[in-house]
């Protein structure tokens, strides 16, 4: 896809929702079951399901997804495809494109250890190795509007209200 592919095919929402705001507004969800005899929670994918269980440093079996895992392959897949249609808006040309997220955990805290030790990740890297001939005055500008519309690493950095409940059925 080039730059007028997209903007021709986004044009047609971007002025939706300038006229509609409430438009714009989308709720998306997610939804699991635990497993009735192990540790472990089936969410639907949309395609699939998949099983996400204990991380082996918590007495996992490894052969689960590890939802720390799929928080960092969601932000890769986000950083990833927000990389692409950046470089392709302002005409970046990629010959390579890679993400790589790390994140630091401390798993005294999720077991309960040491109470002073917080529970999640201490830390997360987001890097982007790309293969380009492109002035650097350009990969700065797809840096910064990477950064800028990755939905996942804006909702990680700038940490939403969140809500939790419980329901008897």
């Amino acid at each position: 896809m080039d730059a007028a592919t997209l903007r021709a095919t986004q044009a047609p929402y971007k002025e939706r929702y300038k006229t509609d705001p409430a438009a714009a507004l989308i709720t998306l969800k997610a939804k699991g079951s635990v497993d009735q005899d192990g540790i472990s929670c089936k969410v639907e994918t949309g395609r699939a399901l998949a099983s996400a269980g204990l991380h082996p440093a918590t007495g996992g079996s490894g052969l689960e997804l590890c939802s720390g895992d799929m928080l960092l392959e969601a932000l890769v897949a986000c950083a990833g495809v927000t990389l692409k249609s950046v470089a392709t808006a302002i005409e970046v040309p990629l010959t390579r494109g890679d993400v790589v997220a790390e994140g630091d955990l401390d798993f005294r805290g999720t077991l309960g250890i040491d109470k002073e030790t917080p529970v999640g990740f201490r830390e997360i890297r987001l890097r982007f190795e790309v293969g380009t001939d492109a002035p650097q005055d350009k990969l700065d500008l797809l840096l910064k509007l990477t950064e800028r519309y990755c939905v996942v690493y804006q909702t990680i950095k700038n940490g939403p209200k969140v809500s939790v409940a419980l329901e008897r059925v």
